[in-house]
């Protein structure tokens, strides 16, 4: 039985990660390419430099490679853009990281060894790398979670996911289109609901090269529409 993987990577002005990302994560999609139909999916979020023109030359040298490209819209649209690709072109799994060097590709093994026996298997950036403020940013959001859901999980965004298909499609259309914050809320949900999932530790290394376009000021922004997001997401479940 054929098992097509999507791995869905969101990029912005990433031309000096752009090159070793690839390299990274090709041969993985290249060992679970199930009939050849599998793809490493790399989706350009409106870059003002060159990401795209570099994904779309590698393209030449990776044949599983495929670079989308969009208008920029933040990487929860990015995001989710990528999900509904794979389920478009009907990924059996899909799996997600960022474009920033940040998580090792060599860890995907056991998540994919753990596939049949969960829906969904996410990473949990146990000793992370990317700075003070961006944990506390987190555990901010952990408790905001378990107020507002009753839901106890120990990292709610990382980007380390594999997830089947058919999970993705179960609630991915419970969130507006635009979301920022669609991998925080797919795991609200798969906890909430009590899906068969698992948390898997994960490295987190800080950024090796470019410019982390999310900021402490950009995170707040995002932070204050995510609550009001929240809680219409949550009267949504409880009608």
């Amino acid at each position: 039985m054929s098992e097509e993987m999507y791995i869905i990577i969101p990029a912005y002005n990433e031309a000096a990660n752009i090159a070793r990302l690839i390299k990274d994560w090709y041969p993985v999609i290249e060992r679970h390419s199930g009939d050849g139909h599998s793809r490493l999916v790399i989706i350009n979020d409106g870059s003002k430099d060159n990401t795209y023109e570099l994904i779309k030359e590698a393209e030449k040298q990776y044949p599983l490679l495929e670079g989308l490209t969009k208008a920029n819209g933040g990487h929860g649209s990015a995001v989710l853009y990528g999900y509904r690709y794979a389920i478009k072109n009907n990924a059996d799994y899909v799996f997600q990281t960022d474009s920033d060097n940040q998580t090792n590709p060599a860890e995907f093994e056991q998540f994919w060894q753990l596939r049949k026996k969960y829906d969904a298997v996410i990473g949990n950036r146990v000793h992370r790398q990317d700075g003070i403020q961006r944990i506390m940013v987190e555990k901010t959001l952990l408790m905001i979670l378990r107020f507002y859901y009753g839901v106890k999980i120990p990292d709610s965004n990382a980007p380390y996911r594999l997830m089947k298909v058919e999970l993705l499609k179960k609630y991915i259309s419970k969130m507006p289109s635009d979301f920022n914050l669609p991998n925080v809320m797919l795991t609200t949900y798969f906890a909430y609901y009590h899906e068969k999932i698992k948390f898997l530790p994960i490295s987190f290394v800080a950024r090796q090269e470019g410019t982390n376009s999310i900021n402490i000021p950009k995170i707040t922004k995002i932070g204050w529409k995510a609550l009001g997001d929240f809680r219409m997401l949550k009267k949504q479940m409880n009608d």
